[in-house]
């Protein structure tokens, strides 16, 4: 995998629903251009919007006084993203399993589920305010955290 980041990007985004979708787009349209596709390509475009609505509703309460700072890398092989949000922060490890049965119906988790599912490292800063992923083209998660039918 090469060292060099081939794009970059860093944006203070306004804390209302969509205000996201314009820097959304615009990374989607440089991976594509990088040659990211099918299931590379819809894990970062998940993560993405995983990531930033969350900082948006759930970090900065969809209050437009805060904003959501982001940053993001990509190359042709390598994808990275940093998102800060103004909020007081989560513990990610009281996050509900969203594949236990008592789970199934809940309305938490599947986000940080589908995020682990599709890139390589996952990582909080200590407070739970900001997300750092990071992920490469043809990453699969380990077989023991693949879903039974996952190919």
């Amino acid at each position: 995998m090469s060292e060099r980041w081939d794009w970059s990007a860093e944006e203070q985004i306004a804390s209302r629903s969509g205000a996201h979708l314009p820097f959304l787009e615009e990374v989607l349209e440089q991976i594509a251009r990088l040659g990211w596709d099918g299931r590379d390509f819809f894990g970062v475009q998940m993560t993405l919007e995983e990531t930033l609505t969350n900082a948006i509703r759930h970090g900065n309460h969809c209050d437009e006084s805060k904003r959501v700072r982001v940053h993001c890398k990509a190359s042709g092989d390598r994808f990275w993203l940093r998102v800060a949000d103004e909020g007081h922060g989560f513990r990610p490890d009281h996050v509900p399993d969203c594949t236990k049965d008592e789970n199934l119906e809940s309305f938490g988790g599947r986000g940080m589920a589908l995020i682990h599912a599709y890139m390589a490292h996952v990582s909080f800063n200590e407070r739970g305010n900001v997300i750092t992923v990071q992920t490469h083209r043809g990453y699969r998660p380990p077989d023991d955290e693949r879903p039974p039918d996952d190919e």
